[in-house]
């Protein structure tokens, strides 16, 4: 699994960008109950790793910050979405007795 992709918060990050194809910072700060600067570390790895775009711009007189995946950050998430899926199909669970 990716390091970069599998951590919780940037999989969150992946998954909701990927549903709403650009996401602004805030709702993603609310969905994923995280403060500012914590989304703020998570989107700078994911920036780098060239998974998601950062867009700043202004919504009338307010600064927003858009975030949007990248082709590289959708076959990423597609990967990791199929490696957990083999991981999910290799344990078998069998109901108590």
């Amino acid at each position: 699994m990716d390091d970069v992709v599998h951590q919780r918060v940037r999989l969150g990050i992946l998954t909701i960008a990927h549903e709403a194809r650009r996401v602004e910072f805030g709702y993603l700060r609310g969905q994923l109950e995280l403060t500012a600067g914590n989304l703020s570390k998570h989107l700078t790895v994911l920036e780098t790793a060239g998974l998601v775009d950062v867009e700043k711009g202004y919504e009338g007189r307010r600064g927003r910050t858009w975030i949007t995946l990248t082709t590289a950050g959708t076959a990423a998430l597609a990967q990791e979405i199929s490696r957990l899926r083999a991981l999910v199909d290799r344990v078998e669970i069998e109901p108590p007795h």
